[in-house]
């Protein structure tokens, strides 16, 4: 039984970080669209996107 309550939590969190994810998702989208929507102006728009993490940067890309 301790088992099942332990994978139990572990899938919980998953499920967690993933909505996480979904909703940081939405928002740049949400962002995208409204710029989009936006007339052209002189306005200057930055998103942010995530950092490569080191393990990326060096390695070759066949």
């Amino acid at each position: 039984m301790d088992g099942l309550e332990k994978l139990l939590v572990s899938m919980i969190k998953m499920v967690g970080k993933t909505n996480e994810k979904m909703d940081e998702l939405m928002k740049r989208v949400h962002q995208l669209e409204m710029a989009a929507k936006e007339e052209p102006a002189s306005q200057v728009y930055s998103f942010i996107a995530e950092p490569q993490r080191p393990e990326e940067l060096h390695t070759p890309k066949v």
